[in-house]
């Protein structure tokens, strides 16, 4: 099992057909949620919302988008981090309360979801999810303030975790990210149209420029009137604490997160990895295909072969029905398939992304071995992943995380690799430019560390 993708959001306002560039930029981001899609839009008579279950190709239709008309759009592709893979569950969220008809839709968790949910329905809200997103909109619509700007500050500074938000009214197109910036929220714009996104991948395929990130604590408000964009900052200014699985795991390569190329950084750590961990071998095999960038890296730096000796099937579901007779390791081998030729007899480096329970890194060194390979060196370009993560990343409980209680040399037993190295995180943080004077301090290494930024909740 590997970490679960996150959430995506983009949005866009002085567009027209806003609904089908959302469309485009969900689109872009699908590798970041495949539950559930939505698309709230506004034509400045009121908003529109279609939202469900599925892949967004799945989710929307030409007649859906149709139906989802105006200049301004927001959209969000979701995995379930809270609130589980249920249909409620879906973003955007939509109400019409004191501010008139609000949405919004959210990258992240909050880490005090419970206390302010217990607070709202005592003030006599009532949810129709288990979504914290849910709540955000339910402490703007509680704010006792003279503007929809200031109800949302006054929400923010309420919420604790990690988001990065999107929200979309008749008047204007708001995006906020928390103080510390665990998630990335990027802006973009395209002549008067203004682009909102988690990924910069999503701004390529609309034909977007790429701008700046919107600043941890940071809120940016579009008017949908004339383009005035007003930049505040409503939290106070903390130590800014950025994931770092965003470059090793989460991203598309080709994107731009906080500011930095996913690739350049992966090769980075693949280089790295080779400097620290050399072995004798035939060839560099990345598992595909979060691995392929760093596997890149290590070929290079080491000067053995780099192929691609293991293909995934980009084309499997969600779910599948697996066989009533019992098929050893059929979850990983319906993904995943070695090409037999080019591992037979061959002393194989494989490079993943990271270990998390160990039991797919297991099944995937039998399956290199299977397939005829003399020898498999696994390397690991990132360090052991000890710690949950509470910000965003849907991660196992901390005793199912085979570091947090298994030595190197009991996990390399378990995967059955004939070697295993990790990443250091001295490296880590070199590869993200992160060893200046505050050394250490620039992300979120709360997963190797248990060092949190902010405390978790219950």
């Amino acid at each position: 099992m590997a970490f679960r993708d996150e959430c995506g959001v983009f949005g866009i306002c002085h567009q027209a057909e806003a609904s089908r560039q959302t469309y485009l930029g969900l689109y872009a981001l699908q590798h970041r949620g495949q539950e559930a899609a939505g698309i709230c839009s506004g034509d400045g008579k009121g908003l529109h919302l279609h939202k469900a279950q599925g892949y967004v190709a799945d989710v929307f239709t030409e007649a859906v988008l149709d139906a989802l008309p105006g200049d301004a759009a927001i959209g969000h592709t979701r995995y379930s981090t809270t609130g589980g893979n249920v249909a409620s569950a879906a973003h955007p969220f939509l109400i019409h309360g004191r501010f008139g008809q609000v949405a919004l839709c959210h990258n992240g968790n909050l880490t005090n979801t419970e206390e302010l949910r217990a607070s709202l329905i005592t003030d006599g809200h009532t949810f129709t999810s288990p979504s914290d997103s849910e709540v955000l909109l339910a402490l703007i619509n509680r704010a006792q303030a003279d503007s929809l700007e200031d109800a949302v500050m006054m929400a923010l500074r309420q919420a604790k975790g990690a988001f990065s938000l999107l929200i979309l009214t008749d008047d204007a197109l708001i995006a906020a990210r928390d103080p510390h910036g665990f998630r990335p929220l990027a802006m973009g714009r395209m002549g008067g149209t203004h682009a909102f996104s988690s990924e910069t991948c999503a701004f390529d395929l609309v034909g977007a420029r790429y701008e700046r990130d919107v600043e941890p604590g940071e809120m940016v408000v579009v008017s949908r009137k004339n383009g005035e964009i007003r930049s505040r900052f409503p939290l106070p200014k903390v130590q800014a604490r950025p994931c770092v699985f965003e470059h090793i795991y989460f991203a598309r390569p080709d994107s731009l997160v906080y500011g930095r190329s996913v690739m350049v950084a992966r090769r980075e750590m693949g280089r790295r990895l080779a400097m620290r961990h050399p072995v004798e071998a035939d060839l560099i095999v990345p598992v595909p295909d979060s691995g392929v960038s760093a596997a890149l890296g290590y070929s290079e730096y080491s000067g053995i072969p780099f192929d691609f000796g293991i293909i995934r099937n980009h084309y499997v579901g969600r779910t599948f029905i697996e066989p009533k007779q019992n098929i050893r390791s059929f979850g990983v081998k319906v993904k995943l398939n070695p090409v037999r030729h080019l591992l037979a007899g061959k002393r194989v480096v494989l490079v993943d992304d990271s270990i998390v329970r160990g039991t797919t890194s297991k099944k995937i060194v039998q399956m290199v071995r299977e397939a005829g390979a003399k020898e498999v060196h696994m390397r690991i370009a990132c360090p052991p992943t000890t710690h949950s993560c509470f910000y965003g990343i849907d991660t196992p409980k901390r005793q199912h995380l085979i570091a947090s209680y298994m030595s190197l040399k009991e996990i390399t037993e378990f995967v059955e690799a004939d070697t295993l190295g990790y990443l250091d995180l001295m490296d880590l943080e070199s590869c993200m430019g992160d060893d200046g004077p505050e050394h250490g301090k620039g992300f979120c290494y709360a997963c190797f560390t248990g060092e949190y930024p902010v405390p978790p909740g219950e």
